[in-house]
């Protein structure tokens, strides 16, 4: 209780530092008010197209953030228990770290279109992220807690499925929470320079055209809402391999 009255804190006194910033700048066409936002991301939800738009990003967003983490997660499984495959890893990790954000979008808008850039964008963002996650996770494995466990059973599935995942869940769980929040920055501005059709990003771009920054701000503070959302479902969610961590004491 003591900690959620700190957030609401924290949030209050940021919207005071805004309200501040914005008596003082005394301008709302360059920064409006919290009450100008809240009005506006009002209308977001009264306007019948906008809830096809969230739907659409929140869809897209999740599929990306699945398309990464699915051969991300079995990967940087492999790569932890053979050296040779994480060195054949290394330089396609490297690389995909390291490529400029707008350099990858154009490219790909050139050769995907506006429809799938955004997937495409996501996944390449996200995977050396969840990849290199689990990969370091395995390495740091403390080796006696494995060897204690050979003792007892030296099956590669069993050892998996009882040992190596639930001792990286919550590695894997941090991954996935770092990729959540770069995979929504990397897809909205994916939308936003592909003007991909019902999407948060066009709906962005449509707004700063019309100088309509109220609504800027307004469906950033969407966007904030739903990393929120996103964020609790992956803290709240009881991974498969605690559960058989669980099991496995009990028996």
């Amino acid at each position: 209780m003591k900690k959620t009255g700190i957030t609401v804190l924290s949030i209050f006194i940021l919207f005071l530092i805004w309200q501040a910033a914005a008596v003082a700048v005394d301008l709302s066409l360059l920064l409006p008010t919290p009450k100008d936002v809240l009005i506006a991301f009002g209308r977001i939800f009264v306007e019948s197209d906008s809830l096809t738009v969230i739907l659409f990003t929140i869809l897209r967003l999740s599929l990306g953030l699945l398309l990464a983490a699915v051969p991300g997660i079995i990967l940087g499984i492999v790569a932890g228990f053979n050296k040779n495959f994480a060195t054949f890893m290394n330089p396609i990790v490297t690389v995909l770290r390291t490529i400029p954000v707008i350099a990858l979008t154009v490219i790909l808008l050139i050769l995907a279109g506006n429809i799938l850039t955004p997937f495409y964008i996501t996944f390449f963002m996200l995977f050396p992220l969840i990849y290199q996650g689990v990969y370091g996770a395995i390495n740091n494995i403390d080796k006696e807690l494995i060897d204690v466990y050979r003792l007892e059973d030296n099956h590669f599935i069993t050892g998996l499925t009882h040992c190596y995942l639930p001792l990286i869940s919550k590695d894997i769980r941090t991954a996935l929470l770092q990729s959540l929040g770069l995979g929504l920055k990397v897809m909205i501005m994916a939308e936003y320079l592909a003007q991909t059709d019902n999407s948060i990003g066009k709906a962005i771009s449509f707004a700063r055209v019309n100088f309509a920054y109220d609504e800027i701000f307004a469906w950033t503070l969407l966007l904030i809402i739903i990393a929120v959302l996103f964020e609790l479902l992956i803290n709240h969610y009881k991974p498969i391999t605690e559960k058989l961590k669980k099991s496995q004491n009990k028996k």
